[in-house]
């Protein structure tokens, strides 16, 4: 039996009852209004940042090109006291490069850019290997090396202007303007203290870069650079080469381990020169130590010895307990305090006041400080500045050491009244002696130049007593003073000599410094030299013996170089045949 099967009709698939989609009428128009809300809010906010608000997407597609580059500013030039450049910042170029870009360079190129800047072929290597989008290959390289790798097209090398600092005087005066770092910041000296007003503030510019770093167009300038502010100090470039060479030949000629040398104009308190030993280059700082780097006469204390004698002698002429001539018995040379026993280095027997400041007697100056309240010589060595920095501003400096009136026991006021017990930097000894050369004020210190005459500084002695204690200052300096070889020629000067034991882990070793702090000319006085030498080795070692030269040496050609008429006879040469002692 045949079974006939009945041909299926066909089925259209759109005819699918699941496919088929039927919507309510409202329901098609709300699709239909959101699809139309959702595009006008596309649009209204392509409007608001494309039109309205477009500096986020301007910020992002500038981002893809455009470049500030930092436009360098001129560091401010530091100069004398008549515009003699100290320091001066000259142009130079830093080599940077893209690494990335750095390393297709050939095998010639990469050996003739090592060559260039100077350095070995395998620590270029190792600085293009960084993984960085930018490294410096080499800073401060002269301008004629800069165009010569210029010239060599290499690609991803690339420069930039910048400045590097140079010091016309040297080691001359490197620890009074110190030096810059590689970025041009102040680590030293002036150029540290005054950083704010040298640095000045770079500029900037805007160019167009493509991928590779190069410069394609540059849009100009946003921001101009503007150069720091010149300095002038007060140093006198003459007087700082006496006082320098003269120091550095007295260390050498004493084998000494150092010295410091500082110059003061009583007038206006103005540093006309400050200089150490052992000093370096600012140029070539290659190879330094800490001892060159130490501005001795600044940053480093000592026990002025006698040199303050004559300020516990001018306390007791101010106190009205002792005049010019009063005598007072020195024998046998020496005097004791509980188990101490305290000595001259020659015995004298009756000495004025005068004498006891010309023969530096340490028993009368003691016999005079214990005659007075400790309170009061606290206060005067308070007010002659000591234990506080002098507010220089310059870095590093110190106020020393002195212990408050109230924890003093005789003996110890007996040894500061010689310059014993109590730490000073040279910077502070120095301009306490202006008291005696300004009539009993102390003068303000600056390392700037000042226009005008300081009027008047703090009062710590009367004008009387000043002028007493300038007349005693020149009997050291006299015949049968401890200080003939500082006679100046043709110039009445007077000053003090100091000879101290170095203290080394609180005991007193045996080495010494010697020291001497004068002033000139004693009818009108203008200068005051303070001269340390540390350690001297060569068979002397006593103030007068050592420094007194070197005040000589420096004080007459400073005077003659600021034109300072002669005020006494050239025959007072004679007296330098003396010895020096104390």
């Amino acid at each position: 039996m045949v079974v006939r099967r009945r041909p299926q009709r066909g089925h259209r698939y759109a005819e699918s009852p699941v496919l088929q989609l039927a919507l309510q009428g409202w329901r098609s128009r709300m699709v239909g209004l959101l699809l139309m809300a959702a595009f006008f809010a596309l649009l209204l906010r392509a409007f608001y940042l494309q039109v309205i608000n477009n500096d986020f997407l301007q910020e992002k597609g500038d981002s893809r090109y455009l470049r500030d580059i930092e436009i360098s500013a001129s560091r401010g030039k530091v100069t004398d006291r008549h515009g003699d450049m100290l320091a001066v910042s000259t142009p130079m170029r830093s080599i940077w490069a893209i690494p990335g870009d750095a390393r297709t360079m050939s095998a010639e190129q990469k050996r003739l850019l090592a060559q260039l800047v100077e350095l070995k072929p395998r620590e270029l290597d190792a600085r293009l290997a960084s993984e960085k989008t930018f490294v410096f290959i080499k800073r401060q390289v002269p301008p004629q090396t800069a165009e010569q790798i210029a010239a060599l097209k290499l690609p991803g090398i690339h420069q930039e202007k910048e400045y590097r600092r140079y010091y016309p005087a040297g080691d001359m005066t490197a620890h009074l303007v110190g030096f810059t770092g590689v970025d041009d910041k102040g680590l030293e000296g002036v150029e540290l203290a005054f950083q704010q007003s040298l640095l000045g503030r770079p500029g900037a510019r805007t160019v167009i870069r493509d991928r590779r770093g190069n410069i394609i167009e540059d849009v100009g300038a946003t921001r101009p650079p503007r150069d720091g502010s010149d300095i002038a100090l007060a140093i006198d470039a003459k007087i700082q080469y006496l006082a320098y060479s003269h120091l550095k030949n007295a260390v050498a000629e004493h084998n000494a381990r150092g010295g410091g040398i500082v110059v003061l104009d009583t007038r206006t308190g103005e540093v006309l020169a400050l200089a150490n030993w052992p000093t370096y280059n600012p140029n070539n700082r290659a190879k330094l130590s800490g001892e060159q780097l130490r501005n001795r006469a600044v940053t480093d204390t000592f026990e002025p010895g006698s040199t303050l004698k004559p300020f516990t002698v001018a306390l007791g002429l101010e106190k009205g307990k002792y005049r010019y001539d009063t005598v007072i018995d020195c024998a046998p040379g020496r005097i004791t305090i509980g188990r101490a026993v305290i000595s001259d280095s020659h015995p004298h027997g009756e000495l004025t006041v005068a004498q006891v400041v010309q023969k530096s007697s340490n028993v009368g100056t003691t016999k005079m400080a214990l005659s007075m309240p400790a309170e009061s010589m606290w206060d005067m060595f308070d007010r002659l500045g000591f234990g506080k920095a002098p507010q220089l501003g310059f870095p590093g400096e110190v106020g020393g050491r002195l212990r408050p009136w109230k924890s003093w026991r005789p003996i110890e006021q007996a040894t500061m009244s010689y310059g014993h017990g109590i730490s000073v930097s040279l910077i502070q000894l120095a301009r306490s002696y202006t008291v005696f050369a300004r009539d009993g004020d102390l003068a303000p210190v600056s390392l700037l130049r000042v226009d005008q005459p300081v009027v008047r500084g703090a009062e710590v002695f009367s004008a009387q007593t000043a002028r007493e204690m300038r007349a005693m200052l020149e009997m050291v300096v006299g015949p049968g003073g401890t200080a003939p070889k500082a006679a100046v020629p043709g110039y009445r000067v007077g000053g003090k000599t100091g000879t101290a034991h170095k203290l080394e882990g609180g005991v007193y070793a045996n080495k010494y410094i010697a020291s001497f702090v004068g002033i000139a000319p004693i009818s009108n006085p203008r200068l005051v030299v303070a001269v340390m030498i540390d350690e001297p080795s060569g068979g002397q070692y006593y103030g007068g013996q050592i420094a007194g030269p070197v005040f000589a040496n420096v004080m007459g050609g400073a005077l003659r170089t600021l034109g300072i008429a002669p005020d006494a006879p050239v025959q007072v040469a004679a007296m330098n045949d003396g010895k020096g002692r104390m």
